[in-house]
């Protein structure tokens, strides 16, 4: 089913408020939202658009290579730039702000671009619908003037998707995409080793044939998040034997699957809801148009 014509007024909008930039630093994960921002702001910018992919051990390999081969595809130029969060003992240390450190460096990073570039601006893949919850990295991308084009356009998830679709962007239909960090409860520390053992298994689950999964890392536990379609093939006897396997060769004394399927935030139920609602200052922030300070 094509987008509505709702969402392609919306694309028309985000059209014209990309040529209005005149020359941009996308930052660019491979995602459903960075792959469709970076494919409308090439095809109004071309090279005045660049891709700028943040390398560090919490992005997946084989989502780097993913986004690679999508940015070569589309003919943008694409950067990669070594990050160092994990260096940072703030970040180390999984706070519940932790997001606002990891943005605090890609914003960093895409600065150093921007200025490289001779661009005018910085921009994210926000979409609509991630302006509520907890976004502590909201707060860091607005401190450095980034751009939310997508909310500037009032674009939400659902209507992404349906314009991807329709460009022919092979990430339409692409499971929800977030950082290894992610897997940890928060004051669960973080290094390169954790993410790593983390990221195997979560490559082993997909070379089973296992889509959209999470594996939450609970010190000696691997708990396991699955679509809930899936779950009843985790339990078959090979497949379950498998998946012990795999996570006791990681280091994981216990292999559990939770029953209540994969779903986005998980690590935010434990939150109060204080901090768990939207910061509103921060979403007026991440709505507003301006001028970076450049």
């Amino acid at each position: 089913m094509p987008a509505t014509s709702s969402s392609q007024s919306k694309l028309d909008a985000l059209r014209a408020i990309l040529r209005a930039m005149d020359s941009v630093v996308v930052c660019y994960s491979g995602g459903v939202d960075s792959a469709f921002l970076l494919k409308v702001a090439f095809e109004e910018l071309g090279p005045r658009c660049v891709a700028l992919t943040a390398i560090s051990p919490s992005l997946p390999g084989r989502e780097r290579g993913e986004a690679e081969s999508l940015a070569s595809a589309l003919g943008v130029r694409h950067l990669q730039r070594q990050s160092s969060e994990v260096a940072d003992p703030r970040y180390a240390a999984n706070p519940t702000d932790r997001c606002y450190f990891c943005k605090s460096a890609l914003m960093q990073l895409a600065e150093a671009v921007r200025i490289e570039e001779q661009a005018r601006y910085v921009l994210l893949g926000t979409n609509c619908d991630d302006l509520g919850g907890h976004r502590p990295g909201l707060k860091a991308s607005s401190e450095a003037a980034a751009r939310h084009p997508l909310v500037e356009a009032e674009l939400g998830k659902q209507e992404i998707r349906e314009l991807s679709r329709d460009l022919g962007l092979p990430t339409w239909d692409k499971p929800q995409l977030a950082c290894l960090a992610s897997r940890f409860p928060y004051g669960t520390a973080i290094d390169v080793e954790r993410l790593g053992r983390v990221e195997r298994f979560e490559d082993g689950l997909a070379d089973l044939g296992f889509r959209g999964s999470r594996v939450r890392f609970h010190e000696s536990v691997a708990r396991i998040e699955l679509p809930l379609e899936q779950l009843a093939r985790a339990v078959e006897p090979e497949v379950r034997g498998a998946l012990v396997a795999l996570g006791r060769r990681l280091g994981f004394a216990y292999v559990t699957i939770d029953l209540a399927g994969y779903r986005t935030g998980a690590m935010n139920e434990t939150l109060s809801e204080a901090l768990r609602g939207p910061d509103e200052q921060e979403v007026r922030k991440a709505q507003r148009v301006v001028d970076p300070p450049h």
